[in-house]
Formats: structure tokens, C-alpha cells, sequence
């Protein structure tokens, strides 16, 4: 029952992601507006862009408006004659972030958005227009776009234009009106937005040569491993073929996301077959990748040479994980994770947290046993080897720590994505991690042709005894954040 009401919310998630998945090419499918001061507006989007490259003409960075169309209400139309001309006013305001106090009244000493009679009789606005401070440096931005109703007719639609970038910046798209009588209104159609090298959004442009990248080092260390894995093939342990479905895995992860996003960049959508794909490669990745790190903390295959009683409970927390892992990454790569409430957004990230949390606790509590017996038995060479790997494992989670408060810390810091050309260093930071991790336990379990260094043997009589009393502990279920 539980394993269904798990395949059912993925369902779900995976429903609710597969509507909206395009990026750069933003969607409105009757959006409506909220109020803000005297003033009422729809974000539009935002998206880090790079300026044009003025020797290229197919190196342009525009924003492009197709097919927008705003429906007002059959009752707001109707309070107009049909003869009449200019029945209601929507403004497409595009700004740079570091032009936002250039929107609305501050700069006149008022709190207003939308231009007052009073402010009007100073010449400083227009009644009915958004309150705009012109740029002494670049006097047509902010840019402001205007679309107006007529007569009773209750569309209006944008005229298809394009507006360039000329200056490198985080830029934000308002529709806005100030018509009270403009209430109810809707908007349809789309915008596109690209950068000089493509359609990806500029904080995403990194991405694609960082995985690339990635590609490339999955596959030197799938190569080295496999040529030392043929040399002592005769000598081949079970967790080897373990170590070599994750290396495989993370190649397969990174090429897919590389080809993921030179796609997205090509066209201005995220093909939702690749992307699909992708995600889910990384959602089996981290999920083996963390059984695999617990199995070699238990000692499998060098302490013992199966997981006897607590082979149900690792798996049964695996394909817990990979549930989680999967929705989480889901919404956040086919959808847009900021159109959901913040309980919706906790609902998604704390169980991966805390599953995090549960197995880096049952890690250490199993490396704990593990050191401990090979102490017992004088194992030195395997004793050795295990306080090499608990000590990588040891700085590999305070570097995460002090990473995570960083991130907070960036996050906290920079709420509107004004450092938004850093911020692929965020999610880079963690593939890092894990292939270094990687590439440690290839070191430390490299086959060889002699591998009763690290190899499991049975030269102790009570062995047998210690892998019956072997149990996961129900204390390590306590969940604290990694």
C-alpha cells in the first residue's frame, strides 16, 4: 500500500511539472494581476541577460513579446462607448534589477506606482501611466510598452515587437495597468527571451560547459577504472561491480544534462524526453551512490561478505530515497519550484533532508562498527584502509556543512538574483563532491590482483555470530539537515 501511495505522488508531481516546461520562453495562459499600491501587475519573468554582441547580428540578446493578448471583463468593456478610442491602458515594463528604484513615486517623494492627478499637475507623469524615472545614462529605459483597449472590445493585443539588450543585467517583465476598471483582467500569449549565445537564461549558460566538463572526467574515470578492472578480472569482488554501475550512471547523468541543455539552448524549450531522462539518471545516481557509500561503512564484501538481516531495510530506505529524490528534482527541472507556496516547496525538500540525514547517520554508526571490529581482529591493512575512507567521508561532510551556510548565506543575501552570474557555482559545487567521493573509494577499492588486502575471509570463527547480531540501529532514525 505504502510502495503505491509512493508511485501515485510521483504521479502527481510529474503531472504538475509537465506543465510548465519551458524556460526562456515564457508562458501566460490567463494569469491574472495583483495590486500593489495604487497600481496592478503580473510578473512576467526574469532571466539573467548578457548584452549583444554589436559584430554579430545572430549574437543578439532580445526580449521578444509573441502573440500577447489582455481580456478585460465584459463589464469593464461595456462602461465605454464603441466609437471611443484609448478605453484602457496595460504597460509591459521591462527593468534592470539595478534599476528598480526607478519604478514608481520614490524619486517625487510619493508611494504611489501609478501617476496621481497631483503628480500630473507637476509635469512630473501621466494620469493612468506607470511612474517611470528615466535613465540619465540611457534615457529609453526602464523600457516601457504600451497596449490599448478600444472602444467595448474586450481584447487587446500586443503588436509583435522585439526589444533589445545592450547592457549585461538581471532583467524583470511587469505587465501593469492602473485602471480601478481594468479589475478581472487576463493575460495570454508569450515572451521570448535570449542570450547572444543561445536561448539557455544566463545563470543557466554556465551549466552546460560545466557539464560537458563533468562528461569528460565520468569518463577518464570510467576509462582507469576499466582497464585496471580488466587487469585483475580474475579477481573481481561484487562491490567492484557496484563502484562500476555508479561510474556508469554518472556518465550517463552528466551527458544527458550536457545534451539536456544544448538543446534548450538551441530552441528555448527543455525537451521534456531528454530532460525527463536526466532527471531520472540523477535521481538513480545519488540513490545508489548513497547505498553504495553505506555498504562499503558496513563493511560488505571486507568485514562481511553479505548485508544478512538489514538487506530489506537498506533497500527499502533506497527506493525511499529515489521516491523523494525524484519528485523533488521533477519540479524543479519541468516546473518552476517558486510558483509554489512555501508549504509546498517544505513538502518537497524536507523529506530528502531528512533522508539525507538518516543515512549519513546510519554511515558513520556502521563505520563505527566496522572500525571497531577490524580492531578486535588486528586487521591492520583493512583497518587502515577503512580510516582513510572515514576521514575522507568526515571532511566531505564538513565541507558540506560550511557549504550549505554559504548557501544560505547567498541566498540570503541576494534575494532579487543580483549575483545571478555566480550562482551556477551552487548546484556545481555538489557534482564536485560527489565525483571526488567517487573517485576516492576507486582509490582506496581499486581491483587487484591480490585482493585479500581488503577482501572478505573467513579467518575468524565467530564472524558468523557478529553478522547475526548485526542490526541497523533505531536510534540513528533521527533526522537533523545535512
Amino acid at each position: 500500500m505504502q510502495r503505491r501511495r509512493g508511485l501515485a505522488a510521483l504521479a502527481v508531481l510529474l503531472a504538475l511539472a509537465a506543465r510548465g516546461a519551458d524556460a526562456s520562453v515564457h508562458e501566460y495562459s490567463g494569469g491574472g494581476f495583483a495590486p500593489r499600491a495604487n497600481s496592478f501587475f503580473f510578473h512576467g519573468g526574469s532571466e539573467g541577460l548578457y548584452a549583444s554582441d554589436p559584430t554579430s547580428n545572430s549574437s543578439a540578446s532580445f526580449i521578444r513579446f509573441d502573440s500577447v493578448t489582455f481580456r478585460r471583463t465584459q463589464e469593464s468593456a461595456g462602461r465605454h462607448e464603441a466609437m471611443q478610442q484609448k478605453t484602457g491602458l496595460v504597460e509591459a515594463i521591462i527593468v534592470e534589477i539595478q534599476d528598480r528604484s526607478k519604478i514608481g513615486g520614490s524619486y517625487l517623494h510619493s508611494d504611489a506606482i501609478c501617476c496621481t492627478p497631483e503628480l500630473d499637475k507637476e509635469k512630473s507623469c501621466k494620469v493612468g501611466e506607470v511612474i517611470i524615472q528615466p535613465n540619465p545614462d540611457n534615457p529609453d529605459w526602464p523600457k516601457r510598452v504600451q497596449t490599448f483597449f478600444s472602444g467595448r472590445d474586450e481584447e487587446a493585443s500586443m503588436v509583435t515587437q522585439v526589444v533589445s539588450i545592450n547592457k549585461t543585467g538581471m532583467y524583470y517583465l511587469y505587465f501593469m495597468f492602473c485602471d480601478p476598471q481594468l479589475k478581472g483582467l487576463k493575460i495570454t500569449g508569450r515572451t521570448v527571451w535570449r542570450n547572444p549565445q543561445g536561448y539557455l537564461p544566463g545563470k543557466m549558460a554556465p551549466m552546460m560547459t560545466f557539464y560537458g566538463f563533468m562528461s569528460l572526467a565520468y569518463l577518464v574515470l570510467g576509462l582507469l577504472w576499466f582497464l585496471q578492472f580488466v587487469r585483475c578480472w580474475k579477481d573481481i569482488l561484487q562491490l567492484h561491480y557496484h563502484i562500476t554501475a555508479v561510474i556508469a550512471l554518472g556518465m550517463c547523468e552528466m551527458a544527458f544534462w550536457y545534451f539536456e541543455y544544448a538543446n534548450f539552448n538551441s530552441t528555448g524549450n527543455r525537451p521534456m524526453a531528454i530532460t525527463l531522462w536526466a532527471v531520472t539518471f540523477t535521481a538513480v545516481k545519488k540513490t545508489i551512490s548513497r547505498l553504495l557509500l553505506l555498504v562499503v561503512s558496513m563493511g560488505y564484501g571486507v568485514v562481511r561478505p553479505t548485508l544478512g538481516g538489514v538487506t530489506s531495510k537498506v533497500g527499502a530506505l533506497g527506493v525511499v530515497y529515489f521516491i523523494a529524490s525524484e519528485g523533488l528534482e521533477l519540479v524543479e527541472n519541468l516546473g518552476n519550484i517558486n510558483d509554489f507556496s512555501g508549504k509546498t516547496r517544505l513538502f518537497l525538500v524536507l523529506p530528502v533532508a531528512i533522508l539525507d540525514a538518516t543515512f549519513i547517520i546510519w554511515i558513520f554508526s556502521s563505520l563505527s562498527r566496522t572500525l571497531e571490529k577490524l580492531q578486535l581482529r588486528r586487521s591492520m591493512a583493512k583497518l587502515e584502509l577503512y580510516r582513510k575512507f572515514t576521514n575522507s567521508l568526515a571532511l566531505s561532510v564538513l565541507i558540506s556543512i560550511a557549504w550549505i551556510g554559504y548557501e544560505l548565506y547567498f541566498n540570503a543575501t541576494d534575494p532579487l538574483s543580483e549575483l545571478w552570474r555566480r550562482a551556477w557555482i551552487i548546484p556545481a559545487f555538489w557534482n564536485v563532491l560527489s565525483y571526488v567521493l567517487l573517485a576516492i573509494i576507486c582509490i582506496l577499492w581499486s581491483p587487484s590482483r591480490n585482493p585479500t588486502g581488503f577482501a572478505y575471509s573467513e579467518d575468524t570463527a565467530d564472524e558468523a555470530d557478529e553478522e547475526v547480531k548485526y542490526r541497523f540501529p533505531l536510534h540513528s532514525w533521527q533526522a537533523y539537515d545535512f
